[in-house]
């Protein structure tokens, strides 16, 4: 597989349909590879417009969902990130290069190992991922706070 033809198509027929136009976003997209946050045994589904499973029954968002959240959040550089749901790995590693904090919590550890794992390997030091039990999760973290986006993903 051709994977920056896969991504181009990805790109263009997937996420600019969805009315993701923002160039800064469609940039972002050519440059953090999607497939580096996929498990590894559904690389080959990193481009197509389908949620990809996790571990416990959890899901990956679809690209274009992804990139539409990203795109109507509109991180600035400056701002800090609460992410719920450590689900949405690629785009907690989009959130990254956009904002100057990523406080990620979810209450499943699995995940949260598989997170780590993929933001280590890609070298993003700005987020940090912590297990909370689901309970505990609306409470959030004070003594991080206070965000400047807030994003309910799982």
């Amino acid at each position: 597989m051709d994977t920056e033809q896969a991504r181009f198509n990805m790109i263009e027929q997937q996420i600019r349909p969805w009315e993701v136009l923002d160039p800064a976003v469609l940039s972002l997209l050519s440059l953090v590879k999607r497939e580096d946050f996929v498990p590894t045994a559904y690389r080959g589904l990193a481009f197509m417009d389908t949620e990809i499973p996790l571990p416990q029954g959890q899901v990956m968002l679809s690209p274009k969902l992804e990139a539409r959240l990203l795109q109507e959040l509109a991180v600035h550089k400056h701002e800090t990130v609460l992410m719920i749901g450590a689900n949405a790995i690629y785009l907690a590693a989009l959130l990254s290069h956009k904002a100057q904090r990523v406080t990620v919590l979810d209450c499943n550890a699995d995940i949260i190992e598989l997170a780590k794992k993929h933001m280590s390997r890609a070298g993003l030091v700005n987020v940090k991922f912590q297990e909370m039990p689901s309970s505990e999760l609306p409470k959030g973290l004070p003594a991080d706070a206070p965000f400047d986006v807030i994003l309910l993903t799982g």
